[in-house]
Formats: structure tokens, C-alpha cells, sequence
């Protein structure tokens, strides 16, 4: 599969089987966050790769939207580097999506599950708490996102997208 076609199969999933992940594909998959660009190439985002179940289990509970953890065979835990670089938030959601693309090339599906947002400082606080007790996660870094795949146990229909028309514009913005 090209690039092109794996991001237009993308989807989220979030039913998985219980098969288990082919280590080897699990790996390209992580490299593939690992290879993803960083502003100035600064180390400024890691990865925390679980595929413990009752640990995923567990982890599903950080947040109320992300209880399809639970069933998935492996979660990548996201992390950024604040003290390494200005741009860590960038390079932890540009990693993420190589992480899901890399998924789909992969056979395999994925959903991202935020754990970080910018609006609220309570609430990442508990999502991040949690996430990093479970994973033993250092204080200095900041969770950004639980990347969860596996096995597609069902594949969804594609989603609708606003005319490419009404969000492309070209030499100036333009109101629709």
C-alpha cells in the first residue's frame, strides 16, 4: 500500500479481536513513530510500548472516551519533552499519526486516545496521572496520547468529510 491509500483507508477502530500482534509488525509500527520528524531533530518525544492486557485494561480508564483500550493488544503510549523542545507537542502528534498510518500499512487498526489537551489544566492532570503510575512514566515527561491497536474485528464505514472545496483554499483564504 502506498501512503496516499493509507491515509484514505485510515479509520479509527476501536473493536479489535483478540488475536494477537505479530511482534515484527508491532515493531515497524513503533518505528515508524520513532523515524517521524521532530522540529530542529531534538529527542523531544518518547514511546511506552504495553501489550499487557490487564495493564491496558487499566489504562482504558483514564479517560471516559477511551474504554475501547481495554480490548485492543497493544497500546503505544505517547510522551513529550517540554524540557527538550518548545515544539514537543507538535512532534508527539506528528509521530502519532506516522504510529497510525504505520498501523493501517500494517493490517492492522488503530485508534488515538487523547490524554493531554491544552484547555484544561485539571483534567490532563488526572488523565496523565494515571497513565503514568500504570506505564512508570518520569515526572518531566507529559502524556500526550495512547495510541491503542489490534486485530480489526470490524471495519467501519467511512466517514463523511465537508466538501474538499469549503476547507482548501488556495493563494487566500476564502469565505464560503
Amino acid at each position: 500500500m502506498n501512503v496516499h491509500k493509507a491515509i484514505e483507508n485510515r479509520r479509527k477502530i476501536t473493536s479489535f479481536s483478540s488475536q494477537k500482534i505479530d511482534p515484527e509488525k508491532l515493531d515497524r509500527i513503533v518505528k515508524s513513530g520513532y523515524m517521524a520528524p521532530a522540529g530542529n531533530n531534538l529527542p523531544s518525544r518518547e514511546f511506552v510500548v504495553i501489550t499487557d492486557t490487564e495493564v491496558l485494561k487499566e489504562m482504558s480508564e483514564a479517560t471516559p472516551f477511551m474504554k475501547w483500550l481495554a480490548g485492543s493488544q497493544a497500546g503505544i503510549v505517547v510522551t513529550g519533552r517540554p524540557d527538550v523542545s518548545k515544539y514537543w507537542l507538535q512532534d508527539a502528534l506528528i509521530a502519532s499519526g506516522f504510529l497510525r498510518l504505520a498501523s493501517t500499512e500494517e493490517d492492522l487498526g488503530a485508534a488515538f486516545g487523547a490524554i493531554y489537551h491544552s484547555e484544561d489544566e485539571v483534567e490532563p492532570e488526572k488523565r496523565e496521572s494515571h497513565v503514568r503510575k500504570l506505564a512508570d512514566i518520569p515526572i518531566d515527561r507529559r502524556i500526550v496520547a495512547v495510541v491503542g491497536l489490534g486485530q480489526v474485528d470490524e471495519n467501519p464505514k467511512p466517514k463523511d468529510h465537508l466538501p474538499f472545496e469549503e476547507m482548501v483554499h488556495y493563494v487566500k483564504f476564502k469565505d464560503s
